[in-house]
């Protein structure tokens, strides 16, 4: 059974019953990322770890590349 089918059915039954209809497959998927995210980031600040992400990584990265290169 594919994931639209098990919502359908899902759906199906949650009218039946008269509940709420279930959320749609996919639908906070962005959201569940940046929690996920944002939680790495704070348990990283409680072990006194910077809490840092690609795009800060790269960029102190290309900094250090700089500070090397014109200290040569």
């Amino acid at each position: 059974m594919s994931v639209t089918q098990q919502y359908f059915l899902d759906t199906y039954r949650a009218r039946q019953h008269g509940e709420a209809d279930p959320p749609a497959p996919g639908r906070d998927d962005w959201r569940v990322a940046r929690e996920v995210r944002e939680y790495r980031q704070f348990r990283a600040v409680l072990a006194g770890r910077p809490a840092k992400g690609r795009i800060r990584g790269f960029l102190g990265r290309v900094l250090r590349r700089g500070r090397r290169a014109a200290a040569r």
